[in-house]
């Protein structure tokens, strides 16, 4: 989708940065008596968009030019089919001329976030574990190329003002506020009086983000964490005691990641909120990495969708939905690629005759897993349908 205008309100110390975007096209149906007097927003989330050393490296097409873009020739629909489109960046982006790097302490080409923007996102949360990989120059350097391809950005910032600025997204008459932090910075130091560099989880600040959300009249507020012990399909007891506060602080929607797996979504009474019944995604799991083991090789795209009736300005979470991934790293008919495919395709298609028949089981495997670990606290999460 398109951003079509960006409005700049500024007061006292506060930056509010309000968004208003167009509406994709769509065949959704709106059971109701009157369509007119209904509004509808479709938000998309996905969890980790890392960057080890083979990504860059299979992208690679001269020493310092780079193209993502064929990795998201299979997803990329999947990906427009909202109003608003939005994952954890999990990478530090270098200027050209960089020394490139990946895991531990990562560092990508400038080519990474402009794949992202003509692909279908629209918005980053950038409060992870490697935000500081590269210390302040790294957070800054990465802001400066996620603003340059018209993203929006949370979780880290240039400045005070820019840290105390609200994102809110006005898209389709519903107002949506979106917030994120994470656990900790693997070690790296935050420069004294800078804190602003990252958002850190902390219930004073998160209570302080979610009341002022609301008083620049948002309706909705989403808050991305980036929490949880690796590689663990369940959350941890620290996961649910975050969400269980947050919740209470006033959140109508929760996203996370980090684990590096799936995890289970499941529905809450909301408190202090607008929605009467919110969700909780507890981790969305690797939607682009070089992690090749069960589980670390799928993702979700989780599809929240929410309604207003503009007559009475209530607002309801209608139905959400996810769409099982599987990233492919191998040899296609272009050489050697990273492709994220759909995992609830018909992988026979004529589309797909580079899967060998190993790759054939892993997508149906991470099918599987996924339904299994998605519904495990609730049956209301739904197949997507395209």
């Amino acid at each position: 989708m398109q951003i079509i205008k960006i409005f700049l309100l500024s007061i006292p110390f506060l930056i509010s940065y309000f968004f208003s975007i167009t509406q994709l096209e769509s065949n959704k149906k709106i059971n109701s008596a009157s369509a007119d007097s209904i509004s509808a927003l479709r938000i998309a989330v996905v969890g980790d968009l890392m960057c080890h050393s083979p990504q860059f490296q299979y992208a690679m097409i001269t020493k310092d030019s780079f193209d993502f873009n064929p990795v998201y020739r299979y997803i990329k629909p999947y990906l427009e089919d909202a109003d608003l489109t939005l994952g954890n960046l999990e990478t530090v982006i270098g200027r050209k001329g960089s020394t490139y790097s990946g895991y531990p302490r990562f560092k990508s080409p400038q080519e990474y976030i402009s794949a992202l923007a003509q692909n279908g996102f629209d918005f980053l949360c950038f409060a992870n574990n490697h935000t500081l990989d590269q210390g302040e120059r790294g957070v800054l350097t990465t802001i400066e190329y996620v603003k340059q391809n018209n993203l929006g950005y949370t979780g880290a910032f240039t400045s005070d003002d820019d840290r105390d600025s609200v994102r809110i997204f006005n898209i389709n008459g519903i107002k949506i506020a979106l917030l994120a932090y994470s656990y900790g910075t693997n070690g790296s130091l935050i420069p004294k009086g800078k804190n602003y560099l990252i958002n850190l989880i902390d219930y004073d600040l998160i209570q302080k983000d979610i009341l002022k959300a609301r008083e620049k009249n948002a309706e909705i507020v989403l808050v991305n964490f980036h929490f949880g012990n690796e590689y663990q399909r369940f959350p941890s007891d620290y996961q649910k005691e975050i969400v269980k506060r947050t919740i209470e602080l006033g959140a109508d929607l929760i996203t996370a990641s980090h684990p590096h797996v799936i995890q289970p979504v499941e529905f809450f009474k909301t408190e202090n909120a607008t929605l009467d019944t919110g969700v909780i995604a507890y981790s969305l799991g690797n939607f682009f990495s070089n992690q090749r083991k069960r589980y670390t090789d799928a993702g979700v795209i989780i599809y929240l969708n929410l309604e207003k009736n503009i007559t009475n300005n209530q607002i309801r979470l209608k139905s959400v939905e996810y769409l099982p991934t599987w990233v492919f790293k191998g040899k296609t008919e272009r050489g050697n690629e990273f492709l994220i495919l759909p995992a609830d395709e018909e992988i026979n298609s004529d589309d797909y005759q580079f899967l060998t028949e190993s790759d054939k089981t892993k997508i149906r495997q991470a099918k599987t897993d996924t339904y299994e670990i998605i519904n495990f606290y609730s049956q209301k999460v739904k197949l997507y349908r395209h």
